[in-house]
């Protein structure tokens, strides 16, 4: 009986338990710098869903799938990637939002996930060089720098060194979305910052060796970062919640690291957002998936919570950090290390609805795929794949399923990516 509880019923079961369960800051509302409040600690993170429809737009999938984080307790929901370009796409089912994306689909999508008072933040990106060969389309960079990813360094393109013209756009491309995200009824916008997309291509000094103002220094760096936050909160105002997912350090040799994610927050502070979201890794380097491309060992669960709290003692703003959670108690030792929000991901794709059966059992487990093969890039996209699975099935209305096979699961998705590919070619590029 009591997992049908409602939310509100399972909040009050959680109050009059609350010494038994000592749970109750996770549960607790958090109100943003704007004035927003978070009805609890607990954020469903950006995942790779690749679940759009026909022009990169979000259809009835998406709207099933959110309805069910929106339901399953979540207090916010933030969105897997939505593009800012569509000819600069992550994947062939990537969601894209530009000035003349119709914005009736987005509002549908909005709506859905905003069941259950649950705050939805639409996540904002652009990939940079993190583009598919066989994707095409424009493939961008700060400077000319391929993907190492050694014998699988070939299904990427060599990036275009950007213009300032080019860099220019993006910032404009960054705003526009944010703005046409606020007009269809989300909360507020994630820029990211994070995982070896653009803008963390031109934090990192691997990536970024240009010699002019978006170069050089960490401050001409982090240039594009804080124009794109400037512009985004001149267009959307105040009351629109602001964020950014930053790497707590990109776990590669010579790269962006803790002491300048230290130095990027520090100038974040005056910029009026309402939380910082503290991850880890890339393409080279898939920390997010636990996974370091340097000596240092990450954390079984809470991937970066030991790189977050060295970050969080420099920042007035709320900090989020996400990685590997599937324990309610690490949820709460993450929110006992100077966090005020915990995400959760690849958990919330194998039950959408754990949230919610934490309040009546606290020892319940998450389930998170940990595929081991020997080639690392192979595992990082079988498990991407396992997770995509799982986010298709509650998207056609079935349950996850928890022993898929890896394997299969990768070819699926290799098959199912094949055939969005072509479609995509054909509209946008061939």
């Amino acid at each position: 009986m009591l997992l049908d509880l409602t939310y509100l019923d399972a909040i009050v079961f959680v109050i009059y338990k609350a010494k038994e369960l000592k749970i109750m800051k996770a549960f607790t509302p958090l109100t943003l710098p704007n004035g927003k409040q978070i009805k609890n600690r607990f954020v469903k993170a950006a995942m790779e869903e690749n679940m759009a429809e026909n022009n990169q737009l979000p259809g009835t999938a998406l709207k099933n799938l959110y309805a069910a984080w929106a339901k399953g307790g979540s207090g916010m929901i933030i969105t897997g990637n939505v593009m800012v370009d569509k000819m600069a796409m992550t994947g062939p089912g990537g969601v894209a939002l530009e000035v003349d994306t119709p914005i009736e689909p987005f509002k549908a999508w909005a709506q859905m996930a905003k069941q259950n008072n649950t705050t939805v933040i639409m996540q904002i990106n652009h990939p940079g060089r993190q583009v598919f060969k066989k994707m095409g389309g424009k493939v961008l960079s700060p400077s000319n720098i391929a993907l190492n990813l050694g014998k699988h360094s070939g299904l990427f393109t060599q990036p275009k060194a950007m213009t300032d013209d080019e860099i220019k756009d993006v910032i404009e491309r960054f705003t526009t979305t944010a703005k046409k995200a606020q007009e269809a009824g989300f909360d507020g916008v994630e820029v990211h910052a994070a995982h070896g997309y653009l803008i963390s291509q031109f934090l990192s000094p691997l990536t970024n060796t240009r010699e002019d103002e978006w170069g050089g220094s960490l401050a001409s760096r982090a240039k594009i970062l804080n124009q794109v936050l400037v512009e985004v909160r001149k267009a959307c105002g105040d009351d629109f919640i602001l964020a950014v997912k930053l790497n707590s350090a990109d776990f590669q040799r010579g790269g962006f690291d803790v002491e300048d994610a230290i130095e990027v927050v520090k100038k974040l502070n005056g910029l009026h957002l309402d939380f910082i979201e503290l991850s880890g890794g890339s393409y080279e380097a898939p920390a997010m998936q636990g996974n370091s491309g340097d000596d240092r060992t990450l954390a079984r669960e809470a991937y970066f919570l030991s790189f977050a709290k060295q970050i969080a003692q420099h920042s007035s703003i709320p900090v989020m950090t996400t990685g590997g959670i599937k324990r309610l108690t690490v949820a709460n030792e993450v929110l006992d290390s100077n966090m005020e929000l915990v995400g959760m991901a690849s958990a919330l794709a194998y039950n959408p609805a754990l949230i919610n059966q934490w309040v009546v059992d606290q020892e319940t487990l998450g389930f998170i795929p940990a595929t081991s093969w020997k080639d690392k890039t192979l595992s990082g996209l079988a498990n991407m794949a396992l997770v995509k699975r799982q986010l298709r099935r509650i998207g056609s209305g079935k349950l996850p399923k928890m022993n898929s096979s890896a394997l299969l699961s990768l070819i699926l998705d290799q098959l199912r990516a094949a055939k969005l590919t072509k479609r995509y070619r054909k509209q946008y590029v061939d």
